[in-house]
């Protein structure tokens, strides 16, 4: 089973959201469609802008703590990397 650590933003530079889920189409979708009111419904992040993909749970947990507490700019960095235009992500994984 895979797990994946996702990064979502609001826009390109806007307020970022990291998470960690073993379905990543199914919980994308529920933060798109704002199916549980959080953080990311109150601040309209729904743009899928970055994953990787872990072979087990605790090493995904791990990744995701250590991205939460690193610096905005690393993340910015991290992004732009891999997506430098911020774009969504999520079409090509919803298919």
């Amino acid at each position: 089973m895979a797990y994946y650590v996702y990064i979502l933003a609001s826009k390109k530079h806007g307020t970022l959201y990291i998470g960690v889920t073993s379905d990543l189409v199914r919980r994308v979708y529920e933060h798109k469609t704002k199916a549980v009111p959080d953080f990311t419904t109150k601040y309209g992040v729904d743009r899928l802008v970055l994953f990787e993909i872990y072979e087990d749970a605790a090493t995904a947990i791990a990744r995701e703590k250590e991205l939460k507490k690193w610096r905005r700019d690393w993340k910015t960095r991290l992004i732009e990397e891999q997506n430098p235009n911020w774009d969504d992500l999520y079409s090509g994984i919803a298919n």
